[in-house]
């Protein structure tokens, strides 16, 4: 099974997959609505809006783990991520990113290594995964990492297809 073949659930309840943006690079990241860090929802919809016409798709997936900043209902969250951040990438249903409820698609996510070399468990809200067009996780930032720094964009740039 590949990351193109786990199942996935979006905001709404349909089922979906990696495999539905296949072809695309996926910049995967887990979101919350009361975070110090909520602000990122702005530069990673200009990430959307500046690479989406390139292959870049941002994939939201919302994570109350983290002292429980993302409390809301899927209708809260998406309201909160559209009118206050204008949000037009698509957002997963409300997901475990660690422990042992954690969803299989953070189960394989937690194995790549950030740029220090460190694998395991998500820090914080807004932890970032650049996965390649053939559904390979090849990049990972940690929560302080902004959605617009020079290695971010680098890395989304080296998998843009084309």
């Amino acid at each position: 099974m590949t990351l193109h073949d786990i199942p996935l659930r979006t905001l709404v309840g349909e089922p979906t997959t990696l495999g539905a943006y296949g072809g695309r690079t996926v910049l995967v990241v887990n979101v919350a609505s009361r975070c110090g860090l909520t602000p990122q929802y702005e530069g990673l919809e200009r990430l959307q809006q500046t690479y989406g016409d390139r292959g870049l798709t941002v994939l939201g997936v919302p994570c109350n783990q983290f002292a429980g900043q993302e409390p809301g209902s899927a209708e809260e969250i998406r309201t909160f991520c559209s009118a206050t951040y204008g949000v037009t990438f698509p957002l997963l249903e409300k997901t475990d990113v660690n422990g042992e409820g954690r969803h299989p698609l953070y189960a394989e996510l937690t194995k790549v290594a950030d740029a220090d070399g460190e694998a395991g468990d998500v820090q914080w809200n807004f932890e970032k995964f650049v996965v390649s067009p053939a559904g390979e996780p090849v990049a990972r930032f940690r929560p302080g990492t902004e959605p617009e720094s020079a290695a971010v964009v680098s890395a989304i740039e080296a998998q843009l297809p084309g």
